[in-house]
């Protein structure tokens, strides 16, 4: 069975996350929210990362009144993390839950369809900054406390023009292809080394607003919405996870399979 059937035809229970205590980022809209949301109705503590705080506010609101696990807020500004500042999340996780569960990467930044000879290089900093080397520095200061949970995962997002290369899609393109390359790498460095697994999800096109900021004249209605692409991504952030440990998997191929 391919694992996008597995994904498929996954139940998920109301505590299928029960004390699992997971970092999203990127929580604050789209399928960053849609994901955290999810996670706490199945019973994780979420760790809210985002630099709105009046937006990690209201959604921390809205868990706890929904009588889910009350979440943590982490107000961190991407385009600005340092070493430094990775290390002072993974302090504070360490500090109050001693491990971590799963790590969701969500929160990414267009940066504009540019081609590359016109390319504004400050959105080409900017890029990078938040789709890649945040992405490094955030997991490679919690990898410690991912090998002390008893089944760490962490879940990349990605792109199709990740793998595969568009004219135009400028710094998001080479940051989702250096992405792959990075999980990649990682998958194969903690293969014997660590218990955690890694595990990327293409959503493909959803009605986000950056997907509205790539594609400004594509109507979002013909578009899946964020809350029914999350599957795979909770598949990743779950034990079952370990036997796809460096794969990939497309949304698309999910919901085709559940629409049978």
């Amino acid at each position: 069975m391919t694992i996008a059937q597995t994904i498929a035809d996954t139940q998920w229970l109301p505590d299928s996350f029960l004390n699992r205590v997971i970092l999203v980022t990127g929580a604050t809209r789209g399928i960053g929210r849609a994901l955290a949301w999810r996670l706490a109705e199945l019973g994780a503590t979420c760790l809210l990362l985002g630099r709105d705080e009046a937006a990690l506010d209201t959604l921390y609101d809205a868990i706890v009144a929904a009588g889910y696990p009350e979440p943590v807020a982490i107000p961190v500004d991407l385009e600005q993390l340092s070493a430094e500042g990775a290390d002072q999340i993974a302090a504070q996780i360490a500090e109050h839950f001693g491990r971590l569960d799963g790590l969701a990467h969500i929160a990414a930044v267009l940066g504009g369809r540019e081609p590359i000879a016109t390319h504004r290089p400050d959105q080409w900093h900017r890029v990078m900054q938040v789709n890649l080397n945040a992405v490094f520095l955030i997991t490679q200061a919690v990898l410690p406390l991912l090998d002390a949970s008893d089944s760490g995962r962490i879940v990349m997002t990605t792109s199709s023009v990740g793998p595969s290369p568009e004219a135009y899609w400028g710094a998001y393109g080479v940051s989702k292809a250096g992405l792959e390359n990075f999980t990649a790498v990682l998958a194969a460095e903690l293969e014997n080394t660590s218990t955690t697994c890694i595990f990327t999800v293409n959503p493909g096109g959803t009605a986000t607003r950056m997907r509205a900021e790539a594609k400004p004249g594509e109507d979002p209605r013909t578009l899946p919405q964020p809350e029914t692409v999350l599957d795979a991504f909770l598949w990743g952030l779950s034990a079952d996870a370990a036997r796809g440990h460096g794969g990939r998997v497309n949304v698309r191929d999910v919901l085709a399979l559940q629409a049978e």
